[in-house]
C-alpha cells in the first residue's frame, strides 16, 4: 500500500483536516497533563533542513521524543543531497531506513519528487509554494480560542507568499473567506486564486480588508533567500502593516497570527503582538501538538 503523504493541506480531505486539529487538542491536553503517551516508540523520522528554521526543528524533534521515537537532523552540510545526489536516489535509500521524512527546502518540486521514490510518509515543512503544517498549528489555535471557523472572514496581510497559498487552500477545506491584502505584484498563485474564487477575494488596500475580520494574519515581508530585496520590500509594503488602527477595523474579539519569526514595528507593531491577549505564543505552541496529531495520522492508521 502506498505510504500517505503530507505535501499540502489538500492531501487531507475536509473531514480529516478537522479530526486532525481535535486531535492535535486532545494531544495538547494529554502533554499538559504529564500523561505518557508513546504511539511511535522506536520510529525514526529523518528531518531534512535546506533552509534553517527554529519551531519547525524544535516542535518534530519535540514531538517524536515525547511520542518515544527518534527524529535525525540532517542539514544539507550533512547529506549527500547537499552534494548533487538525485533527488530520487536520496528518497529510496533514507526512506528504506526510517518510518518517516520531513524535509524544509526550496522548491516545492523537491518534496514531490522525494514523495514519489519514498516508501514511507512524507511531510513538507516549509517549501516556496507552501507551508501545510503552519496551518495546522493556526486552525487549532482558532478553534482552540473561538470555536469553529467556518463561515468567518480572514485576512491575509502582507505577500501572497507560501503562508498565503496554504491559507487559500485551508479556506477551501474548512469553509472560511479569506481576503488577501498586498501590494500591487505581490498577489498569490494565481491559478490557485482563480481556482477558488468563490472564497478568496485579492485587494490592494489592507484597511479595506480587515474590516470585519474575525482573523488577521501576517508574515515578514522578505522572507528567506529574499533578503536582497528588503530595502525595497519595505517601500513596497508601506502601509501593510498590522497595528492597532488595522486591528480596529476587524470584528470585535479578532485574533491575530503571525507564524513567526517577526520583525516588530515592520509587518507588525510591537503593541499588537505583544498585546496581553495575544495568541501568537499558543499559535506557535501548537506546531507541536499538530505535527504531533499528523505524525500520528501518517503512522498509526
Amino acid at each position: 500500500m502506498s505510504p500517505r503523504h503530507f505535501l499540502t493541506l489538500k492531501d487531507l480531505s475536509s473531514d480529516e483536516l478537522k479530526q486532525l486539529l481535535l486531535r492535535a487538542s486532545e494531544l495538547k491536553k494529554i502533554h499538559h497533563e504529564g500523561t505518557l503517551f508513546q504511539p511511535l516508540k522506536n520510529r525514526v523520522l529523518a528531518m531534512i533542513f535546506e533552509k534553517s528554521s527554529t519551531r519547525t526543528r524544535v516542535s518534530f524533534e519535540a514531538g517524536m521524543a515525547q511520542f518515544g521515537g527518534h527524529a535525525l537532523f540532517l542539514s544539507s552540510r550533512d547529506t549527500q543531497l547537499g552534494r548533487g545526489e538525485p533527488v530520487e536516489d536520496s528518497a529510496r535509500v533514507i526512506s528504506s531506513m526510517v518510518d518517516a521524512v520531513m524535509i524544509r527546502t526550496f522548491d516545492h518540486k523537491t518534496v514531490e519528487t522525494f514523495a514519489k521514490y519514498s516508501s514511507v510518509p512524507v511531510i513538507n515543512a516549509l517549501t516556496d509554494d507552501y507551508h501545510p503544517c503552519q496551518l495546522l498549528a493556526d486552525m487549532q489555535t482558532y478553534q482552540e480560542h473561538r470555536g469553529s471557523i467556518e463561515g468567518k472572514k480572514v485576512v491575509w496581510v502582507g505577500d501572497g507568499n507560501n503562508m498565503c497559498n496554504s491559507y487559500i487552500n485551508a479556506a477551501v477545506l474548512l469553509d472560511f473567506q479569506l481576503v488577501v491584502a498586498c501590494p500591487v505584484g505581490y498577489e498569490p498563485n494565481a491559478d490557485l486564486v482563480a481556482q477558488h474564487s468563490d472564497r478568496v477575494k485579492v485587494l490592494h488596500d489592507a484597511h479595506e480588508a480587515a474590516t470585519g475580520a474575525d482573523l488577521i494574519v501576517t508574515d515578514v515581508f522578505a522572507s528567506m533567500g529574499q533578503e536582497d530585496e528588503q530595502e525595497q520590500r519595505l517601500k513596497d509594503f508601506a502601509g501593510f502593516q498590522v497595528n492597532s488602527a488595522l486591528m480596529a477595523k476587524a470584528n470585535k474579539g479578532a485574533l491575530f497570527m503571525h507564524c513567526l519569526p517577526a520583525h516588530r514595528g515592520e509587518e507588525v507593531s510591537a503593541d499588537v503582538i505583544d498585546h496581553p491577549d495575544s495568541v501568537v505564543w499558543d499559535e506557535a505552541e501548537n506546531r507541536l501538538h499538530a505535527q504531533k496529531a499528523l505524525l500520528e495520522f501518517l503512522l498509526c492508521q
